[in-house]
């Protein structure tokens, strides 16, 4: 089974160089790249988690609408995606279940940053996917947990995949700077040993900035960025598609 997951949020990745970018800016780049998102899952049938901050969700409940219309799983991603708080999962859960009337089921922290466990259990989710379980320099340490869903207390951990020896990440900026071979190998020996494969994108990878922007952007982030992402994840759908695999919303997970 292939888990496609999306962290569909407020544009901020110029904020981290020192660029003043409104909201209202931030959410005309995450308009467009979920457009292109929705657009190339419906093209393939494939269903998705969109992990969603209330931010996006109150600015723009036509692309959530279509989302949910279209079969793919509304989940939380915090409020402030720039800015997040302690108590974000509680927040989170009650703006975006009034605006969509669905049931929140998953959690995902911003930048995959600790969140408190007990409180994830208490606001009562029943998945967080907020580890990546591998060391990314100046980002995660996590070789010490579980590469595979485990659970913790009655929450379902779910890490996104890692290749199974040297847990290599293959996160959204290893399909934007790996050879697309290297990086189909690796997934695929993810799938032999686990059984499943799960990642994750954000709406921004898929839009074609100016100059004026990227140049506040690393080059590790813009290599391969806006059409040429969109053609590397359908490529990557169309690869796992043709081994025979079906994809589905992270909730799945919960039924095994």
């Amino acid at each position: 089974m292939i888990y496609l997951t999306f962290d569909i949020e407020e544009f901020d990745v110029p904020r981290e160089r020192g660029l003043d970018f409104s909201l209202d800016s931030a959410m005309k780049v995450s308009r467009l790249g979920t457009i292109k998102i929705l657009d190339l899952l419906l093209k393939h049938n494939v269903k998705s988690t969109l992990f969603c901050t209330a931010n996006f969700v109150q600015n723009a409940p036509d692309l959530i609408k279509r989302a949910i219309d279209e079969g793919h799983e509304i989940a939380c991603h915090g409020v402030d995606h720039w800015e997040p708080n302690v108590d974000d999962p509680k927040v989170s859960m009650e703006i975006i279940e009034k605006l969509t009337g669905e049931k929140m089921l998953g959690y995902r922290q911003p930048r995959m940053f600790d969140v408190s466990d007990d409180l994830i259990e208490e606001c009562g989710y029943k998945y967080n996917s907020s580890l990546n379980p591998a060391f990314i320099p100046g980002k995660y340490m996590h070789l010490n947990i579980p590469r595979t869903p485990f659970l913790k207390g009655k929450v379902l951990q779910i890490p996104a995949s890692v290749a199974p020896f040297g847990r290599i990440p293959l996160f959204w900026l290893s399909l934007h700077d790996f050879p697309e071979f290297l990086y189909h190998k690796l997934a695929l020996s993810v799938l032999k040993h686990d059984g499943y494969f799960m990642t994750y994108f954000h709406p921004w990878e898929f839009v074609d900035h100016p100059a004026e922007i990227r140049k506040y952007m690393l080059p590790i982030v813009t290599h391969n960025i806006g059409q040429k992402m969109v053609d590397r994840l359908e490529r990557l759908i169309i690869m796992f598609k043709d081994k025979g695999q079906e994809f589905a919303p992270l909730k799945e997970m919960l039924n095994d």
